[in-house]
């Protein structure tokens, strides 16, 4: 059996090949020249991993019908399962060191995330409509907020045909803002900013707030959370802990009703979904099943020769801040960009309590994988491997396709300037207040806001970068759970 690559943190993938198609594809390493005799070792390695823990290894082409001096980006691709419909996320690389930093969540960004969507009736301008801004990031600093919308980078107009080129263009990029008037929203030349990139570690724990409403007798917690990230290399359980003290908080304030909102979370590791469904689910305790995993028929008798029969039975963790007991349900703000660890969490979560959604569909992805370097480092290839699926205490799992999770409520995230996370007239959150009672505020100002037409429909980061879908497991060691 194979040792695993242990990683300390999940990263993202910039693939433009994802953002000219606006859909995930395989992924297209820029590689190395090496001859046909290192292809051919390089091919040998990655044809023993697969054939022992790919989750699909019997549909594999025999070895002997194989090219093994084709580039190992070529030779890979035969060895998949359904790209487009199943297998739509193992992926190799020419350079491990790379994709290693990027699990780790470790980049040099400017710390935005947006929509892009068109700004006029033709549509041939663009606008990047900021989603949030990472805290601590350059673009925090510089004064970017949610809600700000980029029409120009450099002086030149976002458009259709060159927004690829502006975005990819510089280490520092002077942004020049819009507004809304009326229905149009226009470029305003008095409104620019310059931000440089910089090397940062993202803080997933975005926003989290409580709104009280006594007079419906609600208090209701709020968490955006946008990645799922133990913590750093410095210290590893820094941003579970910080998920810890919200929940605390929301403990503290009699918190009857929550609001997660994972609409731009892509997934992350398994450990860090325990740990937030921990913290959620009614009756959740060590003593009951989270989720459950598959593995192929290999890995599933030896971690069950192993460990026993409940070997691939995951429990809760036994978290003091669970709030589970004021709660009899939970409303997930979601997108086609919530993925992987995200849906992990709404799925094992449903055999326990009422999982309301809102928004769109998710990504569709019950898939978990690892990530495998050579152990003599006789080169720098790597793979990200699908090793099976995942499935909740009723051994449900009907997600894992291109529709996703079709979400309780579809409710599109179209209307610009988006609000601020927490206001009660923000458009998924608004819904979630309808649903549980609460009436939109009367008292608030009202600024000019329209409809906007998607370009690409996920949320996008920094320089074109389309966040990943991935559900990680750490290591092969595994809890017994009798």
């Amino acid at each position: 059996m194979l040792n695993f690559k242990r990683i300390s943190q999940i990263g993202f993938i910039a693939i433009a090949a994802f953002v000219a198609s606006c859909k995930d594809k395989d992924v297209t390493p820029t590689t190395t020249t090496t001859d046909t005799t290192s292809y051919s070792a390089v091919n040998n390695w990655v044809y023993g991993i697969m054939n022992d823990a790919y989750f699909w290894y019997k549909s594999m082409p025999v070895e002997s019908s194989l090219d093994a001096t084709i580039n190992p980006t070529n030779y890979f691709e035969k060895l998949i399962y359904n790209r487009t419909t199943v297998d739509r996320f193992s992926t190799i690389t020419d350079d491990i060191d790379a994709l290693t930093d990027e699990f780790n969540g470790v980049g040099k960004i400017f710390g935005i995330s947006y929509t892009l969507s068109y700004t006029d009736d033709t549509k041939t301008n663009l606008g990047a409509f900021l989603s949030y801004v990472v805290k601590g990031s350059p673009a925090e600093t510089a004064g970017l907020k949610r809600g700000d919308i980029i029409m120009k980078i450099n002086g030149t107009q976002l458009t259709a045909t060159n927004y690829v080129s502006l975005f990819s263009s510089n280490d520092t990029e002077t942004f020049t803002l819009g507004k809304v008037v009326g229905t149009t929203i226009t470029a305003d030349d008095t409104k620019t900013i310059s931000v440089t990139k910089a090397t940062i570690s993202e803080d997933p724990v975005l926003f989290s707030t409580v709104i009280s409403k006594p007079a419906y007798n609600k208090t209701i917690g709020y968490l955006v959370y946008t990645q799922f990230v133990p913590g750093t290399t410095a210290s590893a359980s820094v941003y579970d802990n910080e998920l810890r003290q919200v929940f605390a908080n929301f403990k503290s304030k009699g918190v009857n009703e929550l609001v997660l909102d994972l609409r731009f979370n892509p997934g992350g590791y398994i450990s860090s979904a325990e740990t937030l469904a921990s913290l959620i689910g009614t009756g959740a305790s060590s003593s009951r099943i989270f989720y459950k995993e598959q593995w192929n028929d290999k890995y599933i008798a030896y971690w069950q020769s192993k460990y026993g029969a409940n070997a691939l039975n995951y429990n809760f963790l036994d978290e003091g801040n669970n709030i589970g007991a004021n709660l009899s349900r939970v409303f997930v703000l979601t997108s086609n960009g919530t993925a992987s660890a995200s849906e992990l969490v709404i799925n094992g979560l449903k055999p326990y309590m009422s999982v309301i959604t809102i928004g769109e569909h998710t990504y569709g992805k019950n898939l978990f994988g690892s990530l495998f370097s050579d152990d003599q480092k006789r080169w720098n290839w790597g793979l990200y491997v699908m090793l099976g699926q995942t499935a909740n205490a009723n051994d449900q799992s009907d997600y894992g396709t291109v529709n996703g999770m079709t979400p309780t409520y579809i409710v599109e995230d179209t209307t610009v300037p988006y609000q601020p996370f927490g206001n009660e007239n923000e458009t998924l959150l608004r819904k979630a207040l309808d649903v549980i009672g609460i009436p939109a505020p009367t008292n608030t100002r009202i600024t000019a806001t329209t409809q906007v037409k998607s370009f690409i429909s996920e949320n996008l980061r920094d320089n074109l970068i389309v966040p990943d879908k991935r559900m990680i497991k750490n290591t092969p060691t595994l809890r017994t759970n009798k």
